[in-house]
């Protein structure tokens, strides 16, 4: 059996919840212009944000071909997401319910804006 390290699980967390926030910023980003007279810097904070973000997704997707990691399906469900994964030819699944994902995804909001996220945990690039 092939042991799949911490580091994989970061990745393919990060695969998970980071693409959701993005969403999210986008939503954000609709609204904000939707309702405020003067959108301009708040969307362009977010704006930048989204380009940390998807640098990140980049450095996730990377992660993933060096260390011979592929998600082939996700299931969304009304408890959370459950996606199954190939990793060095060990086939398993991470399920995250959408109370830890809202919990992570906020505190990776708060990364990508710029924000204090000291002592919570970030769905990120594990380091090289």
């Amino acid at each position: 059996m092939i042991d799949i390290t911490s580091e994989d699980h970061t990745l393919i967390k990060s695969h998970i919840i980071l693409p959701r926030v993005l969403t999210a910023f986008e939503r954000d980003i609709a609204l904000i212009n939707a309702t405020l007279k003067t959108p301009g810097p708040y969307v362009d904070v977010i704006a930048e944000a989204q380009r940390k973000l998807t640098a990140d997704l980049y450095e996730v997707r990377k992660g993933f071909r060096q260390r011979g990691i592929k998600v082939h399906e996700e299931v969304t469900d009304n408890d959370g997401v459950t996606a199954r994964y190939k990793c060095r030819g060990y086939e398993s699944q991470m399920r995250i319910r959408w109370t830890m994902m809202a919990a992570d995804a906020s505190v990776a909001m708060r990364k990508y804006l710029g924000l204090n996220t000291e002592a919570r945990p970030v769905a990120t690039v594990p380091p090289k």
